[in-house]
């Protein structure tokens, strides 16, 4: 097994909690994948969403850049064209002053939310993403001392503060061969969402190594996939505790509630009798071919199979289950029999 394992987490509202508390299970999470050495954790933006508390990485980046000590911290990811490039450029060089050599920004060409939420964050809509995305690396590098923007540039007489000597690694997250492509012509790394584009990484990842032109920030292209694993002691033990997951996925799919919410299952009872009600629903099968589900040993097969038909060099496990336990138990499971040291840096 040579592809390296990391971890992305979402901030779930498990059970009954609450998003308060989804935020500071994210925190226990990250020093359980620091522990079991992972070699990254990433935290995600999404808007308008109960299910899912993380709309501010950066603010959970800070406060993980003073609770961990090795593991890199990173942005699965921040949506650019919601906010200044300037702006952003400089949170994450703060970010890098405050834990220097462990940030990672991911940065998305969508919203991470609904359209009308993106007019409430004032976002400029996925048009402006290629000018945001030049400005950003422009800043991310002058502010690095690596490639000083000269007066030729649009971005002359600005700087991001607070400046170097070292920046952010940048990375582009990618739910299509296109924007994969995107990724390789820029000279940064690409991380394939195949939980959110459902299909195989494969192509994504092809794309990009063929698109690949060295930058200032990597000579070589580091391409890796992101995908949902949940591993319990018994294979029936995982099946159960990826019930609630599943049952939310499924009753997704038939749209919002009355309330305008998506539906919940906090107890795992009530999503398999969802589920058990649902099992001649031609769209279950694809439901539950979205994640890795099993015992210890069938899971890491599993991934270890999607590293060598994807070509990727990294594979980011999203941590899921019902409550934190469940979590941090399959993410044991998972980097127990893995094998692969972690490192700080590709």
């Amino acid at each position: 097994m040579k592809a390296r394992l990391s971890v992305l987490d979402l901030s779930p509202v498990g059970g009954e909690g609450t998003q308060a508390e989804a935020m500071r299970e994210t925190i226990a999470v990250a020093l359980a994948a620091e522990r079991l050495g992972y070699d990254r954790f990433w935290v995600a933006e999404h808007h308008n969403m109960r299910s899912l508390a993380s709309a501010s990485p950066e603010i959970l980046m800070a406060a993980l850049t003073q609770a961990t000590k090795t593991i890199r911290l990173g942005s699965g990811g921040v949506m650019l064209v919601n906010y200044s490039p300037l702006k952003v450029a400089e949170v994450f060089m703060a970010l890098e002053a405050l834990a220097p050599g462990r940030i990672d920004l991911g940065v998305g060409r969508a919203l991470g939310t609904d359209g009308r939420t993106g007019g409430a964050l004032r976002s400029a809509g996925s048009e402006a993403f290629p000018q945001y995305f030049a400005l950003l690396n422009a800043w991310l590098l002058d502010a690095g001392g690596v490639e000083p923007i000269t007066e030729a540039h649009p971005a002359r007489g600005i700087h991001a503060s607070p400046s170097g000597p070292s920046h952010p690694d940048l990375f582009l997250l990618c739910s299509s061969p296109e924007t994969a492509d995107l990724a390789g012509r820029a000279g940064v790394g690409m991380v394939f969402a195949e939980f959110i584009a459902r299909t195989d990484g494969g192509p994504a990842v092809s794309a990009y190594r063929a698109a690949f032109s060295p930058s200032a920030f990597r000579q070589a292209g580091w391409a890796a996939v992101a995908t949902i694993a949940l591993a319990a002691e018994t294979t029936e033990a995982a099946e159960r505790l990826a019930a609630p997951m599943r049952a939310s996925a499924l009753a997704g799919l038939d749209g919002p509630g009355a309330d305008g919410e998506r539906p919940r299952f906090p107890r795992i009872e009530d999503a398999l009798v969802f589920l058990e009600a649902r099992r001649d629903d031609p769209r279950l099968p694809a439901v539950l071919a979205r994640a890795i589900v099993g015992d210890p040993e069938t899971v890491r097969r599993g991934l270890a199979q999607k590293a060598e038909a994807t070509g990727a060099d990294e594979l980011f496990v999203m941590a899921v289950g019902p409550d934190l336990d469940s979590r941090v138990r399959s993410l044991e499971l998972i980097k127990g029999g893995w094998g692969v040291v972690a490192c700080r840096r590709p």
